[in-house]
């Protein structure tokens, strides 16, 4: 195991990322069906900033639950109410309840207010009520798609520019993939998504594109060699990213290492709401980032650049000497990886009728005179 880490640690690794995209594709296809069913299927939880409506705040000094606060609620004529309980940090945990709904009129608002206080044990003007419009959520929607949008058009121009246009593409498929994927889990998993969601979600894309940006430039590094020592495109594409893989996972776990602490110490303990939103996306679209970088957009470059006449010239050259892209002789189990052997040359047997070189023939022994 620690010998495989050292030869990734080296960018040495062998690995086949290019001959296994069928598993990546089957990998990458169920994430986004169940995301797609999910999304279709029970929606995304939004926000009361997305959805408007009332959110009502108050402390707790009362031992009272959720399901006690949701029935209280009920009683006032707020049905359907969702009912948090937010645990502040040591020494003193402080709780403080939180109720969104629909938008109460100024006629049910006091009762709703009044019950509120009475289950928290707090006076009336302890309880914080907030109304937002659905004009104000919806105009929130729309800068957010405008971002995404705008986001993805300088993403094309910019990778285009750089490197061409096929990477562009590549980079925009493991961006939907990275979008996709964390929508999906959100609505299956039910989190709820706030403006703060968003600006993780606009981040996370912004990482992912770096960790591809980086395997590009290592692929843009690596393509003259392809001409100069007959190497397939697929083969030089697997020797890119076993360059940078120690790389990649160097920067996620350095990427999740401050998340998972804000996470747990900002929202796990401190109670605050919006930083477990922002950690929360970040988290997830880390993981998926680095996931697509390395297993969606490299392959996916790679069967796209071979359909290029140059490059399946080679390809189609290998083939016929039967040396197809990293098709190893054997293979040695390193850990929980397989680090594949260097690939071997067929031996290849003279065409009927070529010239053949004449045997030579063995040097007779001289013998010396013999004396009389």
């Amino acid at each position: 195991m620690f010998g495989g880490l050292r030869t990734v640690a080296r960018g040495d690794s062998k690995i086949d990322f290019v001959g296994r995209i069928k598993v990546w594709a089957i990998i990458s296809g169920a994430v986004l069906l169940i995301s797609l069913v999910a999304l279709f299927w029970r929606g995304l939880n939004l926000g009361l900033s997305f959805k408007g409506g009332t959110s009502m705040r108050a402390p707790l000094n009362t031992a009272v639950t959720v399901p006690q606060l949701r029935n209280v609620m009920e009683a006032a004529g707020v049905a359907d109410a969702e009912v948090q309980i937010a645990v502040g940090p040591p020494p003193r945990h402080l709780r403080e309840a939180l109720i969104q709904s629909k938008h109460l009129s100024p006629e049910e608002l006091p009762d709703a207010q009044q019950a509120l206080a009475k289950a928290a044990g707090v006076g009336l003007n302890d309880v914080n009520v907030e109304d937002v419009g659905p004009k104000w959520g919806r105009e929130i929607s729309k800068k957010a798609l405008q971002g995404l949008i705008a986001f993805l058009i300088l993403v094309v121009a910019y990778i285009s520019f750089r490197f061409e246009p096929k990477m562009a593409a590549a980079a925009i498929a493991a961006l939907f993939h990275d979008l996709i994927g964390t929508a999906g889990i959100y609505a299956l998993v039910g989190f709820q998504v706030t403006p703060a969601t968003v600006v993780a979600i606009l981040t996370i894309l912004g990482y992912s594109l770096y960790d591809t940006v980086v395997v590009f430039d290592k692929v843009r590094e690596n393509t003259p060699g392809v001409m100069a020592t007959k190497m397939s495109y697929a083969q030089m594409v697997n020797k890119s990213v076993n360059q940078v893989l120690m790389r990649s996972i160097n920067t996620s776990l350095t990427s999740l290492i401050p998340v998972t602490a804000l996470l747990i110490v900002g929202a796990g303990l401190t109670g605050a709401e919006q930083l477990k939103d922002l950690a929360l996306a970040l988290f997830i679209g880390i993981l998926i980032g680095t996931y697509s970088s390395i297993f969606v957009a490299s392959p996916l470059l790679a069967i796209w650049k071979e359909r290029e006449p140059r490059y399946a010239a080679i390809k189609a050259r290998q083939q016929r000497e039967g040396r197809a892209a990293f098709a190893p002789v054997a293979a040695t189990a390193v850990g929980s990886m397989d680090i594949p052997a260097e690939p071997v040359a067929a031996s290849r047997s003279p065409r009927p009728g070529a010239y053949r070189p004449p045997a030579a023939k063995p040097r007779k022994k001289r013998r010396g005179k013999r004396k009389r």
